[in-house]
């Protein structure tokens, strides 16, 4: 078998238990709450800040250390992290009784903050497994082939198209016809094998693969130029520029390391941080990536956020899973129309190309807003909801109570995760005296759908022109400060949705939303306007920027 199918295979069965997983924890952290969202809001917030704080720190380690190290470390540490979690999570709700009577409760607390903690644990370790076999490893297996990393970087994709929607499809069926404990069992086992038979295959394709084998140390800022043209598998490498075998890989000389000071062990992942975001902000495609990050600041998503909305107006679980596998369909659609369109626009056109699609689908959602059957109500304040809760005095249920039926909980796999209201929105909406039309709805998810082939295709332009454009002994630093500006943008919507929670907001949210895309979009433009000029709008020919600083010399080909 090929590295390329090995490679595959590996990201499916590695896609198939995060997807498990992150949809699972969640799951749990409401069952365990008393069906309240704090605990699941306390994750997301860590893990996004933990991220934005950390993941400049991760991809320089991603780039001090060598590519096998990296990948077997972040695979290991990452599936033990979920497994011990489930452990945790199977104690919990087998004593969870006793644990809540045990010290006043506070054993029962320091579980939840266990929990979280390890979780996030795996969460960062996840992050850099994804720097370095979608960042960097495949730009190697691919080579000076673009063409194939185009092919590569769709089929990544695509598998995570497919998951997205299968992995909490099962595992939200285990939990619902066998119990939570059952669910965090099969994940545990799940992460067991996976890790074994990934480690195995991450083997194979650095056997199968010897310039992964070979990475370029760190060289000054006059000598990146000559980086760009001479790739790790030239034989003789460009003048200035070490190529060096993985094991020698640290980033420090041995002599220097020991000479630095205890001050200054202690301020270099402060000024790692700080040099990641400098060199982020200096990269030639620092505009592409902005507009990357702002595409996160929507509610426009198949999230819980938009799932809970949708429950409130009418749609059962059975309707949404037919969308979220419609949206599968198009997003796996975007895919294919980014391969046809890079070979025929080049580039930098296709993410221009892409944007502009998903936008005009997206004024469908900014049109949905003004709809019959549309809660936007602007005389309720967006924040009444919190001032409520303020000042209420009940206190939160720490366990769920038996009468709660498992079907808020679990309908169609997915979480009843949006209760902003005051008024009771777990009531049936077809025993509703007066049915909520669905023509705002409709066009809400038909918007959101259509959407998908344009965000995909706009997703894999972003992530090709990083993995072009950026030096190898900068991969990690970048791609980590580029995860950290998703994240970022990541929990300002969320932020967003804390301070206006309830339904009568929530176009509001939508308004919000199409704005910032179109931003991301407008800095995408910037880009493209400075990097081909007036060849911009002249389309059927190659990018002269991607041929001139991405094609081997002598090779004139369009990319």
């Amino acid at each position: 078998m090929s590295a390329k199918f090995l490679l595959y295979l590996g990201h499916a069965l590695s896609t198939w238990g995060d997807r498990m997983w992150h949809f699972a924890v969640s799951v749990f952290l409401v069952e365990l709450y008393g069906n309240s969202l704090l605990l699941t809001a306390v994750y997301g917030l860590v893990v996004a800040g933990s991220v934005l704080l950390l993941g400049a720190i991760i991809g320089d380690w991603v780039d001090k250390n060598s590519r096998l190290k990296v990948a077997q470390t972040s695979l290991v540490v990452q599936n033990a992290s979920v497994i011990l979690c489930g452990i945790i999570l199977m104690i919990i709700f087998l004593f969870k009784t006793q644990l809540l009577t045990l010290y006043h409760g506070w054993l029962l607390t320091m579980c939840y903050i266990l929990v979280i903690t390890i979780a996030n644990i795996a969460n960062l370790a996840s992050t850099a497994t994804a720097i370095t076999i979608q960042r960097d490893w495949i730009v190697v297996v691919a080579g000076e082939d673009r063409s194939k990393l185009a092919d590569m970087n769709a089929t990544i994709r695509r598998i995570d198209q497919l998951t997205n929607i299968l992995a909490p499809m099962a595992v939200g069926q285990i939990m619902t016809f066998g119990s939570p404990m059952i669910g965090c069992g099969f994940i545990s086992g799940w992460n067991l094998m996976s890790m074994c038979v990934e480690y195995l295959l991450l083997w194979k394709v650095y056997q199968k693969t010897p310039t992964l084998a070979l990475k370029c140390a760190k060289v000054e800022e006059s000598e990146l130029k000559q980086l760009n043209v001479k790739k790790e598998s030239d034989v003789k490498p460009a003048e200035g520029v070490q190529l060096i075998v993985e094991k020698d890989v640290t980033g420090f000389e041995p002599q220097q390391e020991k000479e630095i000071s205890c001050a200054a062990r202690i301020a270099e992942p402060f000024i790692t941080f700080r040099d990641g975001w400098v060199a982020y902000y200096n990269q030639p495609v620092f505009l592409a990536g902005m507009g990357l990050a702002f595409l996160y600041m929507t509610v426009l998503g198949f999230d819980c956020i938009t799932t809970g909305y949708a429950y409130t107006q009418g749609l059962s679980g059975s309707v949404l899973s037919l969308l979220m596998g419609a949206s599968a369909v198009t997003g796996i659609m975007g895919t294919v129309a980014f391969t046809w369109l890079r070979r025929k626009c080049g580039l930098i056109r296709t993410g221009l190309i892409s944007g502009i699609a998903q936008f005009a689908c997206l004024v469908l959602c900014a049109i949905s807003v003004f709809m019959p059957g549309s809660p936007l109500d602007l005389t309720v304040s967006p924040f009444a909801d919190i001032s409520a809760r303020l000042f209420e005095s009940e206190p939160l249920p720490t366990i769920a109570s038996p009468e709660d039926k498992p079907e808020m909980v679990f309908a169609a796999g997915m979480p009843n995760l949006l209760n902003g209201s005051t008024t009771p929105a777990n009531s049936d909406p077809e025993m509703s005296p007066e049915p909520v039309p669905l023509i705002s709805v409709s066009l809400l998810f038909a918007g959101v759908i259509a959407a998908r082939v344009g965000l995909w295709s706009f997703d894999l332009t972003v992530t090709q022109l990083l993995q072009e454009n950026v030096v190898e002994s900068e991969r990690g630093i970048i791609n980590g400060v580029q995860n950290s500006m998703n994240y970022l943008l990541d929990l300002l919507h969320f932020i967003m949705v804390i301070l206006a929670p309830n339904p009568e907001a929530f176009g509001l949210l939508v308004l919000i939303s199409v704005s910032f895309v179109a931003m991301g979009h407008i800095m995408y433009f910037r880009f493209a306007q400075k990097s081909l000029g007036k060849q911009l709008f002249v389309c059927c020919t190659p990018d002269p920027k991607a041929v001139s600083d991405s094609s081997p010399p002598g090779n004139t080909s369009t990319v």
